[in-house]
């Protein structure tokens, strides 16, 4: 009798856990960059690179395209999505179609979460609507460039089918990065 309580209650706290999960998720708003993001998404962007000690330069956090993500993403072939909690900005994710990448391949760029989002599938989210917007756009590849200290960020690009290369492509300008990944599309069915 005991054992079925301590079993009850266990699937209870794990139902609630789940369903909390839920409605957490769904009080997240996921929709496209807009002019008035720029300020929010250049602090949170440069929150992280403080957070991490990567404040450096050869990185994102000097580059001056960070203080006007709208701007840069007018770019044709790219793609910033937001994600909006209560007003808030909480994260972002992007496709750029950075130059010198072979044809074909376009860049995952920008994956940043304020704290309380990681861990939540929120960066998943992001990840999986910038990958989706990269099929529709014509990309059968997908490159980024990481740095070591966001290994939680390098093992959701794992598990996203990512795959280390030796060395960097294109022309980025992010000298300071040392990880290169590469996700190829599976072919479609005609």
């Amino acid at each position: 009798m005991l054992l079925m309580f301590i079993i009850h209650e266990i699937q209870s706290a794990f139902l609630t856990l789940r369903l909390n999960r839920i409605i957490f998720a769904l009080s997240i708003v996921y929709r496209h960059i807009r002019k008035k993001d720029n300020l929010p998404l250049a602090r949170l962007i440069r929150s992280v690179f403080r957070e991490f000690g990567i404040s450096r330069p050869g990185t994102v956090y000097t580059d001056p395209t960070t203080d006007d993500l709208y701007s840069l993403f007018k770019e044709p072939g790219s793609v910033y999505w937001v994600a909006e909690e209560d007003g808030n900005i909480v994260g972002g994710c992007g496709i750029f179609p950075t130059a010198g990448l072979p044809p074909g391949c376009a860049e995952l760029v920008k994956l940043y979460l304020v704290p309380s989002k990681r861990g939540q599938g929120t960066g998943y989210e992001l990840m999986r609507k910038s990958l989706r917007s990269a099929r529709r756009l014509g990309y059968d590849q997908i490159y980024l460039e990481s740095l070591p200290e966001l290994s939680r960020a390098i093992s959701l690009y794992k598990k996203a089918g990512f795959e280390f290369i030796s060395a960097p492509l294109g022309n980025s300008g992010h000298y300071g990065c040392d990880i290169w990944m590469l996700k190829k599309f599976r072919k479609r069915n005609p």
